[in-house]
């Protein structure tokens, strides 16, 4: 655990049927830490490619964006700070998720009033602060923030990442880019593969913590109950 590259705050499913078959759609159970078997589907390329990008973090919806640790805080400070941060947080009840397109990739979004899920994941953001080194030149260049807009930029240097706060939006991705061609045919296998285990209510009652391994993929660290 104190070897990882980065580490991130995510809502990931608690084991089920729902985190298996999210597991088994990307090919990577980040809680086990092992790849899987991913459904056999008719696509017009295959779900391997088609899930590369999200593969490596595991299935989530980010709280905190992934970073390096600062200097002087080591993985056990990380793990009290997210503790005690969990400790102040009340759990969340909202109706349910849904597949959308987000911006040329698909995704499952919760339903219902997102106002206490914005201001939960403002708090984790700006609460674990404390823990997080300086972005470096190169990583704020991978941001590209000659394409982002003034408010992004602003909060690409106080939080290391330029959607959080007012500019967050909770989703669980599902894909890489789509094309408009392909788009129908992905939507289809991904509700035929999911629907049956969407949680009704969707509950977010922990935060976990997640780190970066040498190759790139990320694994369920710890949990930590929202216990306010």
């Amino acid at each position: 655990m104190e070897n990882m590259k980065r580490y991130a705050v995510y809502y990931a499913p608690k084991a089920g049927a729902f985190a298996e078959a999210a597991a088994a759609w990307l090919g990577w159970d980040a809680q086990k830490g092992c790849a899987v078997g991913q459904p056999a589907v008719a696509l017009p390329r295959s779900l391997a490619n088609i899930t590369a990008e999200p593969r490596k973090y595991g299935f989530h919806g980010t709280l905190k964006p992934p970073f390096r640790l600062a200097d002087g805080v080591s993985f056990d400070d990380l793990s009290n700070a997210v503790a005690s941060v969990a400790a102040r947080l009340h759990p969340l009840v909202m109706a349910g998720l849904e597949m959308v397109n987000l911006q040329g990739f698909l995704a499952l979004v919760p339903q219902g009033d997102l106002a206490p899920l914005q201001a939960l994941a403002a708090e984790v953001v700006g609460l674990l602060e404390p823990c997080r080194a300086a972005l470096s030149p190169p990583e704020i260049a991978r941001r590209k923030p000659d394409s982002l807009t003034v408010r992004q930029r602003e909060l690409l240097a106080i939080y290391g990442y330029p959607y959080v706060m007012e500019q967050f939006r909770f989703h669980l991705t599902l894909t890489g880019t789509l094309a408009d061609a392909e788009l129908a045919a992905v939507t289809r296998a991904a509700l035929a593969h999911i629907k049956a285990v969407l949680p009704r209510p969707f509950r977010l009652d922990d935060l976990c913590l997640f780190g970066e391994d040498d190759r790139g993929q990320f694994h369920l660290l710890h949990r930590y109950s929202l216990s306010a």
